[in-house]
């Protein structure tokens, strides 16, 4: 019984953990997704800051790339409909990360006028 409730705690742990970098990830990559609206004058804090939450992104893909490999690697079974969740959970993840490496590419253009953005 204590197994059971340690587990539980750990779970619930790692799904606030995974709350929390969504959460992250969402405040460091909104200036990109509001682009109109940059102030121009502080692009490297945008660029920085959106970096990391790009960073965040892949990490999350590593892992989810991670969890439909493994599996097969110590020949245990994987549930269909979990299977097809964590890809198109992982489509998803590549969509976002390429919009906002795109993003982030137009922010880095437009602030070539100024000097080296870095």
């Amino acid at each position: 019984m204590a197994d059971m409730t340690k587990r539980q705690g750990r779970r619930g742990g790692a799904i606030a953990l995974t709350a929390v970098l969504w959460i992250l990830a969402a405040w460091l990559l909104f200036p990109l997704v509001n682009l109109d609206r940059v102030d121009m004058s502080n692009v490297k804090e945008i660029l920085y800051k959106s970096v990391l939450g790009i960073t965040i992104l892949i990490i999350f893909f590593g892992k989810t790339l991670f969890d439909l490999i493994d599996p097969w690697v110590s020949s245990q079974k994987l549930p269909r409909w979990n299977a097809i969740l964590l890809i198109l959970y992982m489509i998803a993840l590549t969509g976002g990360i390429v919009f906002m490496v795109l993003r982030l590419a137009v922010v880095a253009a437009k602030s070539r006028g100024g000097g080296f953005p870095f």
